[in-house]
């Protein structure tokens, strides 16, 4: 598992994530820990290493 800090697109505090670099590429939605709302992220992984992160509020 690959641990990467972000900030919240919603409250803007930096949170972690633990993601698997197994799967290159995938898109997913997970609450932020601090605030609870959802947040969709993509992010894309090239031999075990991270090489785009991508995160979006969504809309309610």
């Amino acid at each position: 598992m690959f641990e990467h800090y972000f900030q919240c697109p919603y409250c803007w505090e930096e949170v972690s994530m633990l993601l698997d670099p197994s799967i290159s590429q995938q898109t997913y939605v997970e609450d932020c820990e601090v605030c609870c709302n959802p947040i969709e992220v993509t992010p894309q992984f090239q031999d075990n290493e991270l090489i785009g992160f991508d995160v979006q509020s969504i809309e309610q």
